[in-house]
């Protein structure tokens, strides 16, 4: 922070204009992708922090700055039910209150993006291991979502509320059907969700859920010969066990956390979506906003046609250079018409359509809020190597008179990581009830603690204050455990509680008795994938 003064801080915020106001109310706030209204932010008059910043650490532990403190919700393999056990690896995670004047009670839902099979199913790669199905069925039943049933008791502690109804698993193995008039791949539904990473949830209260790195799991289809195309293997194998095909997966999925039902949504394109951010206009239609979180991969966004539809619209590709979003509609590009037999196959072979009409190769495009004080569009860029973006950023979308539809923005970068800000690579985001931005960093566990990362050591949790004598500031609240990621950061609707994923702790552990790490339990166990529940006087300082 040493070469930004906070006004020019502010400014390269996007927020310098709201320095002198008194007060901000009426604004809608996206909490976790759903609307509802920001609390009145008294800017000039909020107090300085009440704590330091945390420094950063390599300890194998989950550390919190002053006046934060965390309780363990829930772990990889704890019971949930007598029939279910929670999911590895989680990420994302979204609260929803059965009442909403009820902070204190509802449905927790948690993605679970990958498997680690030397943790799950006890294969480690070697030559003479015979892997077999029930191993494979072991990681299915790893990956997917998690729906369970949380309360606050009178002690203010959070609690899974074990066999309740609600409780239950989505899984690799769980039938879900395609929100999509025609079959794909000669199916009317897929078998199972995976790499789940971040997500959204809509108006109406259900869950929207990413299938990112899905050819991890089943491999992609080569398009390079469209009349031959042919198979790229998966890293896990699971083809050797059952014949699900490639195009199955790489959707957004919605899941309702009441029921358990989930359909894909085709509309929104097939790609490594990381997130699914979701916005209602005043007509009832809707506005998704999703990024493929590769390198040199693009960001997308769907417009329904009429309210509560996502399957009747259009989805468009950002051109960042030209400050345009270009239509994959293929009756409106001919040169989509030469290179695919319908719009299903434009949407199966996104990276391909959105390369040929001129979308913007970006830097691994990942979580995506909109930012209830200016109604701006940040979108985490989190490096791209190759490219020389080691530190990563935050990219600005203003759309066109901030119409959420419009056809034209502005681009700019937000904030950029980097020694002089304290951070890098910027992942997953969240805002508070008052306008507080909330981000994770992913440095992955190969990087960490080494050059050019040395410096920011474990991965962390930050917050830029939004207003006060600290605005602009950029503040580590947490360092997570060795290896581990934060992931899924989620605030109660009274904002005193932020529900947080701590993913793949020890990851880099080279065997069962050479462990990296042995987060959360010590001693000798082997580390447990975990969401916890922070609270304290300085969450409830930002929360006032």
């Amino acid at each position: 922070m040493s070469n930004y003064t906070r006004r020019d801080l502010l400014k390269f915020l996007g927020r310098s204009s709201l320095v002198g106001l008194t007060t901000v109310s009426g604004l809608t706030f996206l909490n976790g992708c759903t609307q509802k209204k920001i609390h009145k932010t008294v800017l000039n008059n909020i107090p300085p922090l009440p704590f330091t910043a945390l420094t950063p650490s390599d300890a194998d532990d989950l550390l919190l700055a002053e006046g934060f403190n965390y309780e363990m919700l829930v772990k990889w393999d704890d019971a949930i039910s007598d029939k279910d056990t929670f999911g590895f690896n989680n990420d994302y995670t979204a609260f929803i209150p059965f009442d909403p004047d009820n902070p204190d009670d509802g449905l927790l839902w948690v993605n679970h993006e990958y498997t680690s099979p030397m943790f799950v199913s006890g294969y480690t790669g070697e030559a003479d291991y015979v892997r077999t199905k029930e191993a494979v069925d072991k990681e299915q039943y790893s990956v997917g979502g998690s729906i369970v049933r949380i309360k606050r008791n009178s002690k203010g502690t959070w609690q899974v509320v074990y066999n309740d109804p609600h409780n239950r698993r989505i899984t690799a193995q769980t039938p879900i059907p395609f929100n999509w008039p025609e079959p794909i791949r000669g199916s009317k539904q897929g078998i199972g969700t995976l790499g789940n990473c971040s997500g959204g949830i809509t108006p109406w209260g259900t869950i929207l859920t990413c299938e990112e790195n899905y050819d991890a799991f089943w491999g992609e289809t080569d398009y390079s010969d469209p009349e031959n195309p042919t198979h790229v293997r998966s890293v896990l194998g699971w083809e050797d066990f059952y014949d699900n095909p490639p195009e199955h997966y790489g959707w957004v999925v919605e899941v309702d956390p009441k029921t358990g039902e989930a359909q894909k949504h085709i509309a929104l394109g097939r790609c490594a979506h990381e997130c699914a951010t979701m916005y209602q206009m005043p007509d009832g239609r809707l506005v998704v906003y999703t990024g493929d979180d590769a390198n040199d991969q693009c960001l997308y966004k769907f417009v329904s046609a009429k309210p509560k539809s996502l399957v009747e619209g259009t989805l468009y590709v950002a051109n960042t250079m030209d400050g345009k979003w270009i239509s994959l509609n293929m009756e409106e590009q001919p040169i989509l018409k030469e290179n695919f037999a319908n719009q299903t196959e434009v949407l199966i072979r996104l990276r391909e359509a959105a390369a040929l009409v001129g979308g913007t190769p970006l830097n691994r495009p990942e979580d995506i809020e909109i930012d209830p004080l200016t109604g701006n569009i940040l979108i985490s860029l989190t490096n791209n190597k190759p490219k020389g973006d080691i530190h990563g950023s935050i990219l600005k979308i203003v759309e066109k008179d901030q119409d959420k539809t419009a056809l034209e923005f502005t681009a700019s970068t937000f904030l950029a990581g980097g020694p002089e800000t304290g951070f890098s690579c910027p992942d997953n985001m969240a805002f508070d009830v008052n306008g507080n931005l909330w981000f994770t960093s992913d440095i992955s566990g190969s990087s960490m603690n080494a050059a050019p990362y040395a410096e920011f050591k474990n991965n962390g949790l930050f917050v830029v204050v939004a207003g006060g004598p600290d605005a602009g500031k950029v503040v580590q609240i947490a360092s997570a455990p060795t290896h581990a990621e934060l992931t899924g950061p989620f605030f109660s609707p009274d904002g005193k509680t932020l529900f947080l994923s701590i993913q793949h702790p020890g990851e880099g552990s080279s065997s069962l008795t050479d462990l990296a790490s042995n987060w959360p339990d010590g001693g000798n166990n082997i580390p447990r994938p975990s969401v916890v529940a922070v609270s304290g006087p300085s969450l409830e300082f930002l929360a006032s």
